[in-house]
C-alpha cells in the first residue's frame, strides 16, 4: 500500500500516534508471504486469499493516483469520500482473513500475511495481535520478527525492537530490509543503544552506519536505501564530510530518474559548502531544475552566497568547527528526498 493510502485511511483507523521511527523503518516484511508449492486446499486458498488482497491495494492504489490527477484540475472528490469507498473494497479482504483464521487458528502464515493487512489500514494493534499469536505458533519466521520490531519501535518498548530486528536477521541474514531497519532504529534512538549495547554515542554511529552499508551491499540498486545511509552523516559531530560525500556519489550512481538525481545534487551542494567548496556546490544547484527543489534550491544558494562572501572577506577557509555547522550551516533542515512508493 502507498504512504498516500496509509495517511487516507489514518484518521479513520489509526488507533495510536506514531512516533519518529515509524516513518523510517520499511512497513515491510522484507520478504513476501507465499504458501508453499503445493495442492494442499488450505495452502490453496490462502494464496487466493493474499490474491485478492494483492488485488484490492492495486485497485486502490489506481483510485488515489486518479484523484490526485483530478486534484490537480480542481475535480477531486473529498478525502472522506475515497475512504468510505477505500473500506469498502477491503471489507471482503478483511472477512476472508477473518474466516480462514476462524477455521484455520494455527496457521501462521495466514495470521503473518493479515497483521500487514491490518498494519496498512492503520490497525496497529490488531496487527500486533496476530503477529503476537503467529510468534507463538511459528517463532523461526524472520518477517513476523521483523513486523514486530516495527511495532515496538513506534510504541516506544525501543529495546525489544533492536533485539526482534537482530533475531530476524538471525533467521535470514541474507535480507537487506532487516539490516536498514534495525540501522535505523540504532541511529534514531541513540541514548536507547547506548545502553542496550554498553556503547558510545560515536559508536552506535558506527554501528548505524555498518548496518545501513550491509544492507546495501545486499540490496546495492536500492536508492531509498542508498540515501538513508548518507542522510545520517548529517547527525554525526563533526559531519565526516569524506564519507559523507561518497555516500551521495554513490546514491547519484543508482538514481532512477532525474528528480532522484536532482535531490541528490542538492545534498552534494550542502556538503561541500560546509566545507568550502563554494564552485563545485553552485554547479551541483546550477543543474537543479524541477519546480519541487526550487525552494529548497533558493535557500541553499542564499546560504552558499553568505558563505563564500564571509570566506572572502575574512580570507578564511569554510567554517568547520561543531557548532558552526550546526548553528550556522547552508541548511539545517534535512530534506527527504523522494522515493519510489
Amino acid at each position: 500500500m502507498t504512504n498516500l493510502m496509509i495517511g487516507l485511511l489514518g484518521a479513520a483507523l489509526a488507533t495510536n500516534q506514531p512516533v519518529a521511527l515509524s516513518n523510517l523503518v520499511v512497513q515491510t516484511t522484507g520478504m513476501s508471504i507465499t504458501v508453499p508449492g503445493t495442492n494442499d486446499p488450505v495452502e490453496v486458498e490462502l494464496q487466493k486469499l493474499m490474491d485478492a488482497d494483492d488485488d484490492a491495494q492495486a485497485e486502490v492504489d489506481g483510485w488515489i493516483k486518479e484523484n490526485q490527477q483530478f486534484a490537480a484540475k480542481g475535480a477531486a472528490i473529498p478525502n472522506a469520500e475515497l475512504n468510505q469507498r477505500i473500506l469498502k473494497r477491503f471489507e471482503p479482504v478483511r472477512t476472508g482473513y477473518e474466516d480462514f483464521i476462524k477455521r484455520h487458528p494455527k496457521h501462521a502464515a495466514a495470521r503473518v500475511a493479515y497483521a500487514s493487512f491490518l498494519n496498512d489500514l492503520g490497525d496497529e494493534e490488531g496487527a500486533h495481535d496476530q503477529l503476537e499469536v503467529a510468534r507463538e505458533l511459528d517463532p523461526k519466521d524472520p518477517a513476523m520478527w521483523n513486523n514486530l520490531a516495527n511495532y515496538y519501535g513506534e510504541h516506544g518498548e525501543v529495546t525489544n525492537a533492536f533485539a526482534y530486528y537482530a533475531k530476524a536477521m538471525e533467521l535470514n541474514p541474507g535480507e537487506s530490509v532487516y539490516y536498514q531497519n534495525l540501522a535505523t532504529a540504532v541511529y534514531l534512538f541513540r541514548r536507547d543503544a547506548t545502553n542496550f549495547y554498553r556503547i558510545t554515542e560515536p559508536e552506535v554511529f558506527d554501528k548505524a552506519l555498518a548496518l545501513y552499508e550491509q544492507a546495501l551491499k545486499l540490496d546495492p540498486t536500492n536508492f531509498p536505501l542508498a540515501t538513508d545511509l548518507a542522510q545520517s552523516y548529517y547527525g554525526i559531530r563533526p559531519m565526516r564530510t569524506n564519507d559523507a560525500l561518497q555516500a551521495w556519489t554513490n546514491a547519484l550512481s543508482i538514481a532512477h530518474d532525474e528528480i532522484e538525481r536532482e535531490g541528490v545534487y542538492t545534498h552534494l551542494a550542502r556538503v561541500k559548502t560546509y566545507i568550502g567548496r563554494y564552485a563545485e556546490a553552485r554547479a551541483h544547484l546550477n543543474v537543479v531544475t524541477n519546480e519541487m527543489y526550487l525552494d529548497l534550491k533558493t535557500r541553499l544558494l542564499k546560504n552558499l552566497d553568505r558563505w563564500e562572501n564571509q570566506a572572502k572577506q575574512t580570507n578564511t577557509p569554510a567554517l568547520l568547527n561543531q557548532q558552526q555547522i550546526s548553528t550556522n550551516g547552508p541548511d539545517t533542515n534535512t530534506t527527504q528526498l523522494p522515493v519510489k512508493p
